[in-house]
């Protein structure tokens, strides 16, 4: 979306790095490990921020040893704290706000996400008493994320998150129904081969499947809320029935061409090409490939 582009419709839920001030780049810790090339306390810049908020490496973070920028979503929480709870305000120019302005981002990043499960379930939800119990969670979390900077200080998230789950749950058991698979909630199967399991209907809530061997796995009708699956291998596996599985999670796993994702979400540019293609990038322009 550009810079000067009305928000639409979802927009909310959206991250918009142009109208954020980099807050995901100074807010959080950073670990050096596989996912970040450097330690960086909380509250600190990363060293990779320009002045204009903007990464500097943006288009090589794999490369350069920052994988885990590329997966973070903040679901539009980064801009609602820019422009909206502090009203265009930056963490530079006021620095006087800067810690409270981090610690405001704290809580209405899990917010958002909240905020985004909600709006999907409202979606697989007819008209009924589940229904009205979604759009009643879905106000009161909108209304818990447009407070002032003290009152989104003041949620407990844990507690309202508590709330909302058993409600989740409630929509993915309905819509599962007769379809409903294996129960692995939690479960913790790194590096697992499971191209021959039956996951389809299958409660995946918060398992973690950590460079798990998924090619040509039918997801259809898994619930992956919270599933990890960094490094996990999507090559031919159909998503695009799953529910509960949001950009983040696709970029940071591998996949290729035959993958098959939801609508809304869109193929990771580090997934592989197919064949052909990959050979017409490697030729270069036409008429100029090597001749057989």
């Amino acid at each position: 979306m550009s810079d000067t582009a009305p928000p639409g419709p979802g927009d909310e839920l959206r991250a918009d790095c142009a109208r954020c001030v980099g807050l995901c780049c100074v807010a959080p810790a950073f670990a050096a490990s596989s996912d970040f090339a450097v330690d960086k306390p909380a509250g600190r810049p990363c060293p990779n921020l320009g002045d204009d908020f903007r990464c500097g490496i943006h288009r090589d973070l794999r490369a350069r040893g920052f994988a885990g920028c590329t997966v973070f979503d903040c679901f539009g929480a980064g801009q609602r704290v820019a422009q909206v709870t502090f009203g265009g305000r930056d963490w530079r120019t006021t620095p006087g706000e800067a810690t409270r302005m981090f610690d405001v981002f704290a809580v209405l990043r899990p917010l958002h996400e909240l905020l985004w499960y909600l709006t999907q379930a409202a979606a697989l939800t007819g008209p009924g008493p589940l229904r009205v119990e979604l759009d009643a969670a879905l106000a009161q979390t909108r209304r818990l994320a447009a407070g002032t900077p003290d009152q989104v200080l003041a949620v407990d998230v844990d507690a309202h998150r508590g709330r909302v789950n058993p409600l989740l749950v409630r929509v993915s058991e309905q819509v599962r129904g007769e379809r409903a698979g294996a129960d692995r909630r939690g479960a913790v199967l790194v590096a697992a081969d499971l191209r021959r399991a039956d996951l389809v209907g299958a409660n995946l809530r918060g398992a973690v499947l950590l460079g798990a061997d998924l090619r040509g796995v039918d997801l259809t009708l898994a619930d992956l809320t919270g599933v990890d699956l960094r490094g996990a291998d999507l090559r031919g596996a159909d998503l695009r029935g799953a529910l509960f599985v949001h950009q983040s999670q696709v970029d940071a796993a591998r996949g290729d061409h035959r993958s098959g994702l939801p609508a809304a979400l869109t193929r990771p540019a580090h997934w592989s090409l197919p064949v052909v293609a990959a050979r017409r990038r490697s030729a270069g322009p036409a008429g100029r490939g090597r001749r057989r």
